[in-house]
């Protein structure tokens, strides 16, 4: 109980939540996107762009508005998502693949230009097992993103720091032609989240 307390307080006095309010967005997710995007131009009109475990949806609101007009936002997520003006969503596993074939469809099979991912696992505070899934959530991002992406295409995932972080950038450079790391504003200062920004698969 004293933690969700401590964890509403905290929400009631968090800047981006109370702005992501009104600006009617999902999530305070949504800003760290932003902040991405500005520094490295994620998105450009007429894209097709996938979102990895989508849900609640905030990352899809902003994508859907960036990709106007000729554009297209498929999301995907293993929890129930409301529907967004713009975003096409699927109720599935990242790994399975009809979920990859429906995707797919959805596109005439074109290939994607960009894949974001804000999945977290769910993390126990005990190192060594948060690690294993961490690693474990990010190879299966990397793998799916494998299946759906162009050739220059672009991926930006989460990942936390730790031990296996080193790891993680050497997959992605051994795929895309540039990896780099980013901690947008909008990330908790007590969060060990980071993003890492990987361009120009297969190149």
């Amino acid at each position: 109980m004293k933690r969700n307390k401590s964890w509403l307080h905290r929400q009631q006095k968090d800047p981006y939540v109370k702005t992501a309010k009104k600006q009617n967005y999902r999530s305070r997710a949504v800003y760290k996107l932003q902040e991405i995007d500005v520094k490295d131009r994620l998105f450009q009109p007429g894209m097709f762009v996938l979102d990895l475990g989508a849900a609640p949806g905030g990352w899809c609101q902003y994508a859907a508005k960036k990709i106007k007009p000729g554009g297209k936002v498929i999301a995907i997520d293993r929890l129930q998502m409301e529907a967004i003006s713009g975003v096409e969503f699927i109720l599935g596993d990242i790994l399975d693949t009809e979920t990859i074939k429906h995707c797919l469809s959805l596109t005439d099979d074109k290939a994607f230009d960009l894949v974001i991912s804000d999945i977290a696992p769910d993390l126990t505070g005990i190192r060594d097992t948060d690690e294993a899934r961490i690693e474990e959530l990010a190879i299966s991002v990397i793998e799916t993103t494998s299946r759906v992406i162009k050739s220059g295409g672009d991926l930006l995932i989460k990942t936390f720091e730790g031990s296996l972080s080193g790891t993680l950038k050497s997959e992605l450079s051994s795929k895309f032609q540039k990896v780099t790391v980013r901690k947008p504003k909008a990330s908790r200062d007590s969060s060990r989240e980071f993003y890492m920004l990987a361009r120009g698969y297969g190149i």
